[in-house]
């Protein structure tokens, strides 16, 4: 009669929290299936030999380093030296690419984010996973992988109107897949100062802010006077002529007088929220 290997007790936890996240409606089969690989699970049930754990670890063999599909060289080891998964900007690749970059990240235990997507990318995303979450404003799409780490800090997200706001959402989005906790305030523009003025006790309660402005782009600087945290601002390529489409914008906050003010690239939510988001993760760490 052959042996029977049975998993660990976390082991079968892991495989059982898969389970019941695909009978949900939380995952996809092609995601449960990626991380029960044959590979995966014969790591799962075959507890390492006495001989295998006196071994000392070999750092280059802890993580594939790359992972080679037709069109694209992934980057599986970013996780590992950043402290977060590669994340696939959506403009030039084809639908079914994108569908196949997400499927090996999750192969691989990797949460996933898109950004910049088209529609047809984001229908191709949504039928190959229905659990995904998409955010049609922001042109995002993120799966959490179950073994995602637990919430950390706090990030604000601050627009200073209404146009504004797919660029927020793009950062919302970063910030929820970098597992921060997000907060928006919307729509307090310099031309209202008391809008703001009513929000600066909600904005002092965050480890970091992302401020998003068109037009002046004064707002950051305003906000940057009220709290003790630093602010990563986003010029916006919302206003009119003479705002060169966000430079004007750019320009006025690069020139801030406020000491805690940094800026980024004109739309770039993506990346302000990812720098936000490794302040406030090690800070809160």
């Amino acid at each position: 009669m052959p042996h029977e290997i049975e998993p660990s007790s976390e082991s079968a936890a892991l495989i059982e929290e898969l389970l019941r996240k695909l009978l949900r409606g939380e995952s996809s089969i092609e995601a449960v299936s990626g991380l029960l690989s044959l590979n995966s699970v014969e790591r799962l049930i075959s507890p390492p030999s006495s001989e295998q754990e006196a071994s000392p670890p070999n750092p280059s063999a802890e993580v594939q380093a790359s992972a080679h599909i037709p069109g694209a060289v992934i980057d599986l080891a970013r996780e590992t030296r950043c402290g977060f998964p590669e994340v696939v900007y959506g403009p030039g690749k084809p639908p079914e690419l994108v569908v196949r970059i997400f499927a090996r990240l999750l192969e691989a235990g990797q949460s996933c984010l898109a950004t910049r997507l088209s529609a047809e990318q984001t229908t191709a995303l949504r039928e190959a996973y229905p659990a995904a979450v998409l955010n049609e404003v922001a042109a995002t799409a993120r799966i959490d992988s179950p073994h995602a780490s637990p919430l950390a800090g706090r990030v604000t997200v601050v627009t200073a109107g209404s146009a504004d706001r797919p660029v927020a959402e793009e950062a919302i989005e970063t910030l929820r897949w970098m597992r921060c906790h997000v907060d928006l305030i919307d729509d307090i523009g310099v031309a209202g100062p008391q809008r703001l003025l009513a929000r600066v006790p909600d904005l002092r309660q965050a480890d970091a802010l992302v401020v998003v402005a068109g037009m002046e782009g004064a707002l950051p600087s305003v906000v940057a006077g009220h709290v003790s945290c630093p602010i990563f601002a986003v010029p916006t390529s919302t206003g009119y002529g003479t705002s060169f489409g966000g430079v004007s914008a750019l320009l006025s906050m690069l020139n801030s007088c406020a000491s805690n003010v940094a800026v980024v690239n004109i739309d770039a939510g993506f990346r302000a929220a990812y720098l936000a988001g490794m302040v406030a993760r090690r800070i809160r760490s």
